[in-house]
């Protein structure tokens, strides 16, 4: 949602070495590879692609310190700076949306640690929310936000093919919400696992006048992914 508010959806995002060493499910796209923000938002949400979050991240991450003058004019963030201060960027949005106990670390939701001041101690948060504060985000995303009609476009697409800007490679994407051809009151929905949090589920639904919200986290780990 935060790419989506950013207005930036024609601008061209290339890949670094940073985001193209991120761990499966990826896209695969070799460094220096470039293609358009909006075709990649349909890899982020559709096919959780850890490269293509980091590499969204980087984009905007950059042009956030470039446009709050923490670089010099010829300079350029590098990776992980820029990584860390879209991180920032999303733990901003999550205070304004009165998101308590959410804090990000990282912008693919792999499991992360970030030493962090508090008054006069420095502590170590681990990137991590609540089921309650996930649905409130969903809310926000399908319901609340300007971009919520283009969230919802992409979020709710079946598949989505797209070229480099090279036009050398294609690539496809597929939505592996299946609740969305299952349940005619499904809305979106967006699925997840790490490690620590297990396979985990958001999702809204509208039936008549009536919006529902959904999450569940840690409902399980491999080898038990059809229960």
């Amino acid at each position: 949602i935060l790419a989506l508010e950013y207005e930036g959806a024609e601008e061209w995002v290339t890949f670094s070495n940073y985001a193209a060493s991120q761990p499966k499910v990826h896209l695969g796209a070799k460094v220096g590879r470039q293609f358009q923000l909006k075709d990649l938002l349909y890899s982020l949400m559709l096919e959780s692609h850890n490269d293509t979050a980091v590499a969204i991240a980087e984009h905007i991450g950059g042009s956030l310190l470039a446009k709050e003058g923490s670089l010099q004019e010829a300079e350029k963030a590098d990776s992980k700076q820029a990584v860390e201060r879209f991180a920032a960027h999303m733990n901003e949005k999550a205070k304004e949306l009165g998101l308590d106990n959410t804090f990000y670390v990282t912008p693919n939701g792999l499991d992360g640690n970030k030493e962090v001041q508090e008054g006069d101690r420095i502590v170590l948060k681990k990137h991590s929310t609540t089921a309650v504060e996930l649905a409130l985000l969903m809310k926000y995303c399908a319901f609340e936000s300007p971009k919520k009609e283009e969230f919802l476009q992409i979020t709710r697409s079946g598949n989505y093919t797209f070229w480099d800007k090279d036009g050398v490679v294609c690539y496809s994407c597929v939505n592996h919400n299946n609740l969305l051809s299952q349940m005619p009151q499904a809305l979106t929905g967006k699925t997840g696992f790490t490690n620590a949090a297990g396979y985990c589920y958001v999702a809204a639904l509208t039936e008549g006048e009536e919006k529902y919200c959904l999450a569940l986290l840690a409902c399980g780990w491999p080898n038990n992914k059809n229960y």
